[in-house]
């Protein structure tokens, strides 16, 4: 069975741009490196909950918007093979405090499916 990484994040809107270029240059890399699939969504009905959600996890402001992306493999450990090189490849290596969103805010994690249809 496949295994996932989970990625949501609040982008200022101003930054948008910027982040969706990141996401051109990062995507194929993740997929040239062996992930199954790369895929980043722009929050298009996330309400702010009044208990929980996606804006809430990420302490979205108003000039926010959440991205909500996950990338496949085929198994952890090829992810933590993958992932290794994603990290060692200099076409990523940026300055962390240029990016185009508060990566303080970031949460991810990696997980495995249950159901796969």
């Amino acid at each position: 069975m496949s295994y996932v990484d989970g990625f949501v994040i609040a982008v200022p809107q101003a930054n948008l741009d910027d982040y969706k270029k990141l996401a051109n240059i990062a995507g194929p890399i993740w997929m040239e490196h062996g992930a199954l699939s790369y895929v980043e969504c722009i929050g298009d009905d996330v309400p702010y909950g009044e208990l929980t959600s996606f804006p809430r996890a990420v302490q979205a402001k108003d000039d926010e918007i959440v991205i909500f992306a996950w990338v496949v493999y085929e198994s952890r450990e090829s992810r933590d093979a993958v992932m290794a090189k994603v990290m060692a490849d200099k076409r990523l290596k940026m300055d962390w405090s240029a990016m185009p969103f508060d990566g303080k805010r970031m949460i991810f994690g990696g997980f495995q499916p249950f159901i796969e249809l």
